[in-house]
């Protein structure tokens, strides 16, 4: 177990913690929440002793170990299953088939076994950080985004063997689901402090928001009853006769206290711009097949066909590698088929979310900068708006891309899609960067968006909210699928696992999402910024 205690922690100005503590017990998995900025990953690097603290205490049973998934890269053994093989206990140093099962879950084939680390992408050396932080069987592990580089299989085995974890654990990840299907509490780094309770992120926030409201209800009163003490000493101070009593009152004054009032924390607020389109297909592709080498026998995908229709909602899941987001980048224009066509209808009006988007943005250019160049039509009052909403105020607005980390530049190129009317969003993992609270909005945003959206997720939470229909990548190949997630693994499944009978737990994960975004709503006031106007939501009362 670990013991934080009155924990304090000031970068300058910036307070991360201000007597943070909380305890975690035998055999707890904790999924720690907070927006970005709040600290997760210092607090991660405190317990480790790579980061120092300015005050109070970190506690644990001596020879207790930790085990963390190292996003640093640094491998000395020839092969992948030599590199994980160093990180077995003594006692299991010839249990090597647990090294094979380990990095089959993770995505690794047997002929990947031998192969030399390095020659594997960026995103598979993280994997094998991760295979080597699980198989060294700690009594703790600290797991900070170990979903980023995972696909949706690998996710779905990771998620099994996390929920029957012995130990106890601390996991850091933007997947909502994933974590409140591995943990057994969660906590949250709030207002410089940790609130920790049994059970999933959605309890969580309800007992901050009534924590919150009864502080706040109690403020009120004590305000109220302030003024009226104030009120009748101001009336009766210069009556000798009532002199006493004035003197009397102020004492009781002095001796109540203040309490502050709770500050509004950032969030982004802000709306889809919707340009309708005339006709119900917004994009028809026919028959496309790619492939980087020209040679058909190493295509991504072959005879791949779909309408996009003016309001369908189409995911394109997979395992990483395959394709799926060259499929994206060919229906956004950014790559062109070996043959076969893409029609986009003439009043199409596309916005692309991916990663070649966001390593095009104008380093030098400001963030407000940035948001002008997607609208000419654009005032600098309302891209100034546009920058509020992506949390991105003031002064903020007028900083560099150059200086902005991987989550803020993902913020940009998000505002720049919301500045300019559209009704075909192209989104390549849109939550990669997102904290919990803004991937709520921006999937509460994506349901009510009137066009057609696609989007490439391995975000079990994000499907089931949005999609209808699929492009599936596996079995050596893509296909169109006419249902949605569960629809999927009801009549098909993945490779290698077994068809899954369909549950309730679609509503229910639906509904609770819903559930968890109205309350953040009332911890935060929704900001609604648009461009040059603001249009009504189709269809919904808001609360």
């Amino acid at each position: 177990m670990i013991q934080i205690s009155s924990l304090q922690k000031a970068y300058g100005a910036q307070i991360l913690f201000d007597d943070l503590s909380f305890l975690v017990n035998k055999g707890e998995r904790v999924g720690l929440v907070g927006r970005n900025g709040t600290g997760k990953s210092t607090l991660f690097k405190m317990i480790l002793g790579e980061e120092q603290t300015d005050s109070g205490t970190i506690s644990m049973p001596k020879g207790y170990k930790i085990g963390t998934l190292e996003q640093h890269i640094h491998f000395t053994k020839s092969n992948v299953l030599e590199e994980c093989y160093k990180s077995l206990r003594a006692e299991e140093e010839w249990d090597h088939y647990k090294a094979e099962i380990i990095l089959s879950g993770l995505g690794f084939s047997e002929g990947d076994f031998k192969k030399d680390p390095y020659s594997f992408s960026g995103g598979y050396q993280v994997r094998i950080n991760l295979c080597k932080a699980l198989l060294g069987n700690p009594d703790m592990l600290l797991l900070d985004e170990p979903t980023n580089y995972l696909d949706i299989v690998s996710l779905g085995w990771l998620k099994g063997f996390l929920t029957s974890w012995p130990g106890e654990m601390m996991i850091i990840t933007h997947d909502r689901d994933f974590m409140d299907k591995v943990t057994t509490h969660s906590m949250a780094i709030h207002r410089r402090q940790a609130k920790k309770v049994r059970g999933d992120t959605i309890k969580l926030y309800e007992q901050i928001i009534l924590e919150e409201e009864t502080y706040e209800q109690t403020r009120q009163n004590l305000e109220k009853k302030r003024k009226e003490m104030q009120a009748l000493v101001d009336r009766f101070r210069s009556k000798a006769s009532k002199a006493a009593m004035a003197q009397s009152r102020i004492k009781i004054m002095a001796k109540m206290g203040a309490m502050d009032k709770l500050e509004d924390e950032k969030t982004l607020g802000f709306r889809f711009n919707h340009l309708k389109c005339p006709s119900k297909t917004v994009m028809t592709v026919k028959d496309i097949s790619f492939s980087y080498d020209t040679k058909p026998e190493n295509n991504l995908f072959s005879n791949v066909s779909l309408q996009i229709k003016r309001k369908d909602r189409i995911a394109i899941i997979g395992a990483n590698g395959k394709g799926k987001s060259t499929l994206l980048n060919c229906l956004a224009g950014e790559l062109t088929p070996c043959s076969g066509a893409i029609i986009p209808h003439p009043n199409a009006s596309l916005g692309h979310f991916g990663q070649t988007n966001i390593d095009s943005l104008n380093a030098k250019n400001r963030v407000v900068d940035e948001i002008l160049t997607s609208n000419p039509n654009l005032s600098l009052q309302a891209a100034h708006a546009i920058c509020g909403a992506m949390m991105f105020d003031g002064d903020l607005g007028k900083k560099k891309v150059k200086a902005l980390s991987g989550g803020e530049r993902s913020r940009v190129l998000l505002g720049k899609i919301i500045s300019r009317p559209t009704n075909l969003l192209l989104l390549d993992e849109p939550t990669h960067h997102l904290d919990i609270e803004s991937i709520e909005t921006l999937t509460e945003e994506l349901e009510d968006y009137q066009g057609a959206l696609v989007v490439v997720t391995h975000s079990e939470l994000l499907l089931r909210s949005l999609a209808e229909n699929l492009v599936i990548f596996h079995r050596g190949g893509a296909e169109y699928f006419h249902g949605g997630y569960d629809d999927f693994l009801e009549k098909i499944g993945w490779e290698g696992e077994p068809v899954k009978k369909k549950k309730s737990g679609k509503q229910m994960s639906k509904k609770q999402a819903r559930k968890l975004r109205a309350i953040q709503r009332q911890q935060t006031p929704e900001t609604e910024t648009v461009v040059e106007e603001k249009k009504p939501r189709r269809g919904k009362n808001r609360k």
